[in-house]
Parts: C-alpha cells; sequence; structure tokens
C-alpha cells in the first residue's frame, strides 16, 4: 500500500480511506470468506474490520505490513463472530419448556452436539472443545497441544464438518 495514501488515512481522509477500501474489500472478503459461511455475517464483519482498520491505523508501525495488518484484523473479527455466535450453544436454560404435565421438558440442541463429540477423533474433539466451547484462541490452542496454529484451524474445520454431518445422519 502506498505511504502517502496510508498517511491520509491517518488524517481520516475520506477519499484516501474509499481507495484502501477498494482496493482491500476483495481480499479480506475472501479471508472471512474463509471462516464465515454466512453473506449476511461476512458483510457484518468487513464492515468491522473497515471500521478498525480506520479507527486504529495511527497504530500502525510500519506501512509495509500494512495488509497483513488488515488480515489479522479481519481474521480477529471473524473469530470475534464465530465465538459470540450462539446459534450453534443454545444454554440450557433457553432450552427448557413445560411439558403438558407441567413437568420441564429438556429440548436442548446443545446436549444433542455434545453428545455427537464422542463421534470425532480425539484430536479433532480436543481443538473443538478448547476453541468453540472454552473460548480459547488458536494461538494458545497451538502452544497447549505442541501443533502450528494451521494445524489447529484444519482440525477446528474438520470437527465442524464431522459434526455438521453427523447432525444431518441423525436428523437433529
Amino acid at each position: 500500500m502506498e505511504r502517502e495514501l496510508l498517511l491520509e488515512c491517518q488524517r481520516n481522509d475520506r477519499n484516501a480511506q474509499r481507495k484502501v477500501y477498494e482496493k482491500m474489500a476483495g481480499k479480506l472478503y475472501s479471508v472471512c470468506r474463509r471462516y464465515l459461511k454466512n453473506d449476511e455475517d461476512i458483510e457484518e464483519v468487513l464492515a468491522d474490520t473497515f471500521y478498525k482498520i480506520f479507527t486504529k491505523i495511527n497504530q500502525l508501525q510500519t506501512p509495509e505490513t500494512f495488509e497483513a495488518w488488515t488480515r489479522k484484523i479481519a481474521v480477529n473479527e471473524c473469530l470475534q463472530k464465530i465465538r459470540t455466535n450462539k446459534a450453534l450453544f443454545i444454554s440450557l436454560e433457553e432450552n427448557m419448556v413445560d411439558s403438558p404435565d407441567g413437568s420441564p421438558e429438556n429440548i436442548s440442541f446443545e446436549k444433542d452436539i455434545l453428545s455427537l463429540l464422542k463421534f470425532l477423533p480425539e484430536g479433532c474433539r480436543a481443538i473443538f472443545n478448547l476453541f468453540a466451547i472454552e473460548g480459547y484462541p488458536h494461538k494458545e490452542i497451538a502452544a497447549m497441544l505442541s501443533i502450528s496454529e494451521g494445524t489447529s484451524k484444519s482440525q477446528l474445520n474438520f470437527a465442524r464438518k464431522k459434526l455438521q454431518e453427523l447432525l444431518v445422519n441423525q436428523n437433529i
């Protein structure tokens, strides 16, 4: 990215910000697409990413690292979206309903998901639990398990796909 363009962005120049957006939007969209499936989520994360880029651009130490810096922001925003997305992990209390006789009946989707974890290979199960349930970032998971961050991410992706297959097969 051009040094002068970034300096103009640091001065909140809207035309410079538009140029940066036009140059980076496609690349960052592709990054977000690797983490998120829903187009609305991707657009929301992309907007949050650019907001963070333009509000924190003064923290950028070297303009040569701008693209890597923006990708890191996009990845972190995607991971934050994944962690806060409660569609997959509904709390048990939210799933308590009264049966006709007045006793609580648990229709927990969460319990169904957790019961399917036993069908995952041990490594995938550990990474899924650490990331999706415990909320650890891939960097910490990688350090804990003495693996690379890429391995952590790929194992998580495998676990998610396997769980989706299991859910479809179990009609949950």
